[in-house]
């Protein structure tokens, strides 16, 4: 499933094409993907201008001008791609197979704007995916985000904030950072790098980064630092291109090249001065990697 950097390269690939343009249809060709499309879906969008997209942790808005929102989750196997001109293709060097097979085109949003008409183009062959349309005033009590915590690139994500969510859990820290209500966004493969960044390990329990008075150690500031860094790189890459994740462009991210940890079992740690392995464990159906000699 693409993870928050994946879903912010989404939104920065679609916004010169999809911002300020009118949506003048949007084509629904069927009549759900992973839940059915919300009542006259198709009505309420259509003929709306949109005013910008946004990314609420692994969630792609779209603004529209009535005070509406498109809300999109791309599941497993979603993606978008832009047709504009005669042509209609969609550019970019494809180092993975990518569905392009049009019975996957499920959802077309028709735009017209200053460089004339083109279509942003839905794709999901494993239908895992879904869209809602919701005002934005009431994002917040939405069912999709009324649970969620503070992003992880936000200043709202602190070492104290996370010190309080902590205290007293035997929970395993890769868990804890899992759970969406702590952190909001942040999926497995970067829960494992920043927790190789960190040195800390994904069964270590998470209560033992608080001290006995309720604030937080050191390495759990060092952990909200490498959860950021991680992050930042990760978009600034553009995003992995794990499974069949491509940007909007139809190019591919190249941040899976420089994974530490995740995807690595048996090789070398990377921390200078180790010596260790990566090891590949099983927390709740997850994979996690980390080096046992550096990470504790």
């Amino acid at each position: 499933m693409p993870e928050l950097p994946e879903v912010e390269t989404v939104r920065r690939g679609l916004a010169p094409s999809m911002e300020g343009a009118v949506l003048a249809a949007l084509e629904l060709r069927r009549n759900d993907l992973r839940f059915p499309f919300p009542a006259e879906f198709s009505r309420l969008a259509s003929g709306r201008g949109i005013t910008s997209l946004s990314r609420r942790a692994k969630y792609l808005l779209i603004d529209l001008d009535d005070g509406m929102t498109i809300i999109a989750h791309l599941g497993m196997s979603g993606s978008f791609r832009v047709e504009a001109g005669a042509a209609a293709e969609t550019p970019g060097e494809f180092h993975h197979p990518r569905s392009k097979d049009e019975k996957h085109d499920h959802v077309i949003f028709h735009l017209t704007g200053a460089n004339g008409p083109a279509r942003v183009i839905y794709n999901d062959p494993r239908r895992f995916g879904f869209m809602d349309i919701a005002r934005r005033a009431d994002l917040a009590s939405h069912p999709s985000f009324r649970d969620l915590g503070p992003e992880p690139t936000g200043n709202t994500l602190s070492a104290d904030y996370l010190a309080e969510r902590f205290l007293g859990k035997a929970q395993p820290l890769k868990s804890a950072l899992l759970d969406q209500k702590n952190i909001a966004g942040l999926g497995n493969i970067y829960v494992c790098e920043a927790l190789w960044r960190s040195h800390l390990s994904p069964v270590r329990a998470a209560g033992t980064l608080v001290t006995k008075a309720g604030k937080p150690s050191e390495e759990l500031r060092q952990l909200v630092e490498a959860i950021r860094e991680v992050i930042a790189d990760a978009i600034a890459a553009g995003g992995s291109s794990l499974r069949d994740h491509i940007q909007t462009d139809g190019s591919l991210g190249y941040f899976q090249h420089s994974f530490s940890v995740y995807d690595r079992e048996a090789q070398p740690c990377g921390t200078p001065g180790c010596g260790g392995t990566v090891a590949r464990i099983v927390q709740a159906g997850r994979s996690s990697f980390y080096c046992a000699s550096c990470q504790n």
